[in-house]
């Protein structure tokens, strides 16, 4: 922060806190401006699961939270949403999505679930709904990461009504 001192001005700080890969969790640059914090921490492990992986029409999907738990540092976590024609049940999409994450040498688990209608020629993206084993998943989280997947879609909303 800047503090003004006749025509001078005074830089009273300048921090950088850095993880372990290098990633900048907060900075003040002396400016007189608030410091810029990211609380976003990412791992080269969860770098390599896709944020989302769905199919086109109308499905059941899950929200899942992923772990990162590596030895000597912090937990990183990050969401991934998966929805598939052929699940029956939300369970279904989390069995088959599993045994990849796991592989990986990651952790995760279902945060929520519900529904969503996917129609690629119309670009829209509705998601909905609850999972009667999970609980609804926070839609708002989906719509996000399905919008960095889906940047040219018109329509990517959500709704908390409906099963």
């Amino acid at each position: 922060m800047c503090h003004e001192v006749g025509e001078y001005f005074v830089k009273l700080f300048f921090i950088v806190i850095l993880t372990s890969r290098g990633d900048v969790l907060l900075h003040c640059d002396g400016s007189g401006g608030l410091c810029q914090i990211s609380t976003k921490m990412t791992s080269a492990k969860l770098d390599q699961v896709e944020d989302v992986d769905i199919d086109t029409g109308r499905f059941k999907y899950i929200l899942i939270k992923v772990h990162d738990s590596p030895e000597g540092g912090p937990e990183v976590t990050k969401h991934i949403v998966r929805g598939y024609c052929s699940a029956g049940f939300h369970a279904d999409v989390y069995d088959k999505v599993v045994p990849g994450i796991e592989a990986k040498g990651l952790d995760c688990e279902c945060v929520g679930g519900g529904r969503i209608l996917h129609e690629p020629d119309n670009k829209s993206i509705e998601v909905f709904g609850y999972s009667q084993g999970y609980g609804k998943a926070d839609h708002s989280i989906s719509v996000e990461l399905l919008k960095k997947k889906y940047p040219d879609y018109a329509k990517i909303t959500f709704s908390n009504d409906g099963y």
